[in-house]
């Protein structure tokens, strides 16, 4: 099985965003880098989208990123530079190439503008659909996991 760790700054717009959304098509957890929403149920505006889009979603404890976590999981994916630059200082130097940024695995790669600041969850969730949906083609090329799947 791959084990996929989606972060962001507080774990509770996109990195919930994220795993819910692949999720609904793979197992997977989110985790944060700071220690600021440790303990927090997702956001609301991240609860309304996933409810708008059909996504399902349980209640959770935002967590935050360990340095084991590096051994445990077969990718960290950030949501932006910063996170990237984050996960490397929790986790130390990323020896296997397990780190990445999700729309890295897109044909636009950028940042995902994180909602709590922008308010703007729609174009939030639309950039994780398209990095979900390009990181699981990358999956399936890389033999990773069937077509079928």
């Amino acid at each position: 099985m791959i084990k996929v760790m989606f972060v962001c700054l507080g774990n509770i717009c996109r990195s919930p965003m994220a795993e819910f959304v692949l999720k609904d098509m793979v197992s997977i957890k989110s985790s944060a880098t700071s220690y600021e929403e440790i303990g927090n149920d997702i956001y609301g505006g991240t609860r309304d989208k996933l409810i708008q889009k059909n996504i399902p979603f349980t209640k959770r404890k935002a967590t935050r990123l360990t340095p084991g976590d590096y051994n445990k999981y077969d990718f960290i994916i950030g949501m932006e530079e910063a996170n990237i630059r984050d996960i490397k200082r929790i986790v130390g130097e990323d020896k296997e190439n397990k780190i990445y940024k999700l729309l890295d695995f897109s044909n636009n790669p950028r940042d995902i503008a994180d909602p709590w600041y922008t308010g703007n969850f729609e174009i939030t969730f639309n950039d994780i659909v398209e990095g979900c949906n390009g990181f699981l083609e990358y999956l399936k090329s890389n033999g990773r996991i069937s077509s079928e799947e």
